[in-house]
């Protein structure tokens, strides 16, 4: 323990330390003298541009980029304008802010992604100073102009400049200024000597923090913490002032002793943290200031930028990369000299059990006494998480896991997932990786951005490892891994496209939530169509498949996959395609050659687009269709000239089909109609359009028998039709005369009981009893029983001994038929016996 104190400085009640976290992997022939330098927070990369100022043909810069442990990621000489900012997006993308105004985006390895403009005004009176800030709407950008006038955006991914107001009385650059983010609201606060100004879109408004004095003198230089939730400002007489942002409440005062501006000054706090500190550094001094009055003092050694991360500050020099924080209460309480806490004695008794030494019975003893054996282990647990030496997590989780073993009801969930994430966060430490990641930001962050900047990094075997180790589902973890890995993949140039298919289709495989299409529509972005086509292969969905083929211009094969997948909407979007792009005669010929295509699209046609489906048949010279086509058009057409002309162009495509039958009932059809254009001229009877049947039942309704028979001779109408028609016109006339003459002008073919059955329903009794006694033997029964005469029908099946005509009449019979109902039960009986 006490050689884990060793480094330990107090300040105040609490303790700092400064933790290696690398000694760093790049070689910098000056050191960070005369650079530029960005570093992302959260272990993020380092960008260093060497003397951005200078740029000539003769000598260009050279923007470099590494991991947080010094190896290179890339490097690429810088040929555009001077650079006065470099800062990083939430995202891990590079911003490099130059003199004109214009703003630069590059990703991780160099390749340029975009830019834009802070405005048309700022390319004359040149950027002075500039910063990136991380808002709630995304990562923004601020700058001061040469005219001294602040524009600023706060999401760069949804470009909204803002111009603030001017500053009274401010002429040149301000002596310091920063970024405030408070109620979702961006603003700028600014000092000019010992003035203090707050910009929002509206106004600039003076403000005095409380407390500051004006012998306090010209504020130099200010900083907001990680939350911009506190400020610090430093004077040009060595004092430091801390507070809340809102310039509400003061924390402290401290008298640093040094009068000239510190290069840096970064926040240094962490969640829930006893002594909240501002670092400042020098040339050759990091000096600590605690919100306590008391300092702490680093010498320096090289030039050293300082990142300002959630739970501390990160160091970086040259040579190695520190971690400068607030030593933890929990790790206080365990390693503090003479510590008599829970976790401290489990500690303790676990390195006497380990020696076998019987003190390690006293310890626990003593524990238990206090019934504090469960607080001890969660002590231990926890403080493991604020480690960052992998042997002192070991003992204190060893130390948790033995003290676990006397207890009954504890939880082991903390215990396993402490575990399982300081084993991650090993992995990511490593210097070949480069993410210094502390517990605390490793759950500020989630697991799921971890993934995801692994997968950004090309840590493909790793992310993976990870995702399987933490059980994280198939599409969340491996399968969107394997998702950009092969993304990327395909951009390779130095394979050959069946290499690259063959290596994705391993690796990926079936593996849930990859989409082939995905894949293949990077490949087509990076020109390589014959891959893309390779990747398409093994997509199972062809609603995928489809619309990335008619993108890359590959009408037949995009048909051909949609006709096989048998989705007719699927296909159907593929032939409006091919319409819209294809001359008509390429068109057709296309879909020759898909019989289902043609096929649903023919079907298209008939409710859309007629004239095309004609084009369609006289393509395929399919005179039965055509012939079809012209029939069916005849019926929409209203002049009977233009119908007529039709039908007969259909009698001739049918007899160019050899299809005898069509043929001739076409031209009967156009017979019927100048049958009826010329009586329509002489009786004005309205029958155009009418069928042959209607025609007949409209000519004898009119009483126009002769035509009427005409028709029946003309058209070969069968007999019985015709009788059944006159029939029934006859009787709904109540032309009773004429239907007596009608049914003995010949023998009826429809037989007699339908001319009883008729009169009847027309409720003429009378009538209907001349044409009973014409009814054959077989139907005279039912005739009588239709005109309501049981007498009459008792006596025929009496007659003819058929039981069920008798059986038919008795069932028609009431009770008041008694005297019938006993003759018919008596002949029944004996045509049984018989």
């Amino acid at each position: 323990m006490a050689f884990i104190t060793a480094n330990w400085n107090p300040l105040g009640e609490a303790f700092y330390r400064k933790a290696e976290l690398y000694e760093m992997c790049w070689s910098l022939r000056d050191g960070l003298r005369d650079c530029l330098v960005a570093a992302a927070p959260y272990g993020g990369p380092i960008a260093l541009l060497r003397e951005p100022l200078r740029c000539s043909p003769s000598f260009r810069p050279q923007l470099e980029i590494y991991s947080a442990s010094g190896v290179s990621i890339t490097s690429f000489p810088w040929k555009s304008g001077p650079v006065v900012h470099l800062g990083w997006t939430i995202h891990d993308e590079l911003l490099c802010i130059q003199e004109d105004g214009s703003v630069l985006i590059y990703d991780l390895f160099g390749s340029f992604k975009r830019h834009f403009s802070m405005g048309q005004e700022v390319v004359q009176s040149q950027v002075l100073e500039a910063k990136v800030f991380h808002s709630p709407y995304g990562t923004g950008v601020a700058i001061v102009t040469g005219s001294s006038r602040f524009t600023l955006t706060t999401n760069i991914d949804d470009l909204k400049l803002r111009r603030l107001p001017e500053v009274p009385g401010l002429q040149g650059p301000p002596s310091c200024w920063a970024i405030l983010t408070q109620d979702r609201q961006t603003k700028v606060l600014l000092a000019t000597g010992p003035d203090l100004y707050i910009l929002d879109n509206t106004s600039c408004t003076a403000v005095c923090p409380p407390g500051l004095g004006p012998q306090a003198g010209s504020i130099v230089h200010m900083c907001v913490s990680f939350s911009y939730k506190y400020l610090a400002l430093f004077t040009d007489t060595g004092h430091l002032w801390t507070g809340l942002s809102h310039l509400q409440d003061k924390m402290s005062e401290v008298d640093t002793k040094v009068r000239m501006p510190p290069k840096q000054m970064v926040w240094c706090r962490r969640p829930k943290s006893q002594q909240p500190s501002v670092v400042l550094m020098w040339d050759r001094l990091l000096l600590v200031a605690g919100v306590c009055n008391d300092t702490i003092q680093f010498p320096l050694e090289d030039q050293c930028i300082c990142v300002g991360e959630l739970d501390g500050v990160r160091i970086i020099s040259s040579s190695n990369q520190e971690l400068l924080q607030e030593v933890p209460l929990v790790c206080q309480d365990i390693f503090k000299i003479a510590s008599m806490a829970p976790g401290a004695l489990l500690l303790e008794a676990h390195r006497e059990y380990e020696k076998s030494s019987q003190k390690a019975d006293e310890y626990l003893r003593e524990i238990k006494e206090q019934s504090m054996l469960g607080e001890a282990v969660r002590q231990c647990v926890e403080a493991a998480g604020h480690e960052y030496d992998s042997s002192t997590q070991k003992s204190l989780l060893r130390a948790a896991s033995f003290g676990k073993c006397f207890l009954t009801d504890f939880s082991p969930e903390p215990f396993v997932s402490t575990c399982r994430e300081l084993r991650v966060l090993n992995a990511v430490r490593d210097a070949s990786v480069g993410l210094p990641l502390t517990h605390t930001q490793f759950k500020q962050m989630t697991l799921q951005v971890l993934i995801d900047r692994l997968v950004y990094r090309q840590f493909y075997p790793l992310a993976i490892e990870i995702c399987r180790y933490l059980k994280i589902p198939d599409y969340q973890g491996v399968s969107r891994v394997l998702k950009h890995w092969a993304s990327c993949k395909v951009q390779q140039k130095d394979l050959s496209d069946e290499a690259i298919a063959r290596a994705v289709c391993l690796k990926v495989g079936d593996s849930p939530g990859v989409s082939y299409s995905h894949i293949a529509a990077k490949a087509y972005e990076c020109g390589r169509t014959e891959l893309a086509i390779k990747l398409l292969d093994y997509e199972a969905r062809s609603g995928e498949q489809v619309p990335l083929l008619l993108k890359m211009k590959r009408s037949q094969l995009a048909l051909s996959k949609a006709v096989e997948s048998g989705d007719t909407d699927l296909v159907y979007t593929v032939v409006s395609y091919l319409k819209n792009e294809m001359n008509r005669g390429d068109f057709f010929m296309t879909l020759r050659n898909q019989p289902v295509a043609l096929s649903l699209y023919r079907q298209f046609c008939k409710l859309q687009e007629q004239e095309t489906l004609k084009d369609l048949y006289n393509q395929d010279d399919d005179h039965q269709e055509l012939a079809n086509y012209y029939v069916t058009a005849s019926y929409r057409e209203k002049r009977l000239e233009t119908r007529l002309s039709l039908l007969q162009a259909a009698v001739d495509e049918y007899n160019k089909a050899k299809n005898e039958f069509a043929a001739k009932a076409t031209e009967e059809e156009m017979r019927l109609l100048r049958f009826q254009r010329k009586l329509d001229d002489e009786k004005g009877a309205g029958l155009l359009g009418l069928s042959l049947q209607a025609t007949m039942e409209a000519l004898l309704a009119l009483g126009l028998h002769k035509q009427a028979e005409q028709l029946y001779r003309d058209f070969r109408v069968p007999d019985k039709r015709y009788w059944w028609l006159k029939l029934k016109s006859l009787a709904e006339k109540e032309e009773w005369e004429e239907l007596e003459k009608f049914s003995k002008s010949k023998k009826s073919p429809i037989g007699y009981l339908a001319f009883v059955e008729v009169c009847m329903k027309s409720n003429n009794k009378y009538e209907a009893k001349k044409y009973v006694s014409r009814v054959t033997p077989e139907q005279k029964v039912k005739a009588h029983l239709a005109v309501s005469d049981l007498e009459g029908a008792a006596e025929v099946a009496i007659e003819r001994r058929n039981e069920s005509e008798m059986g038919a009449v008795l069932s028609r019979c009431s009770s008041s038929d008694r005297l019938l109902i006993d003759r018919l039960n008596r002949a029944k009986a004996t045509a049984a016996k018989k």
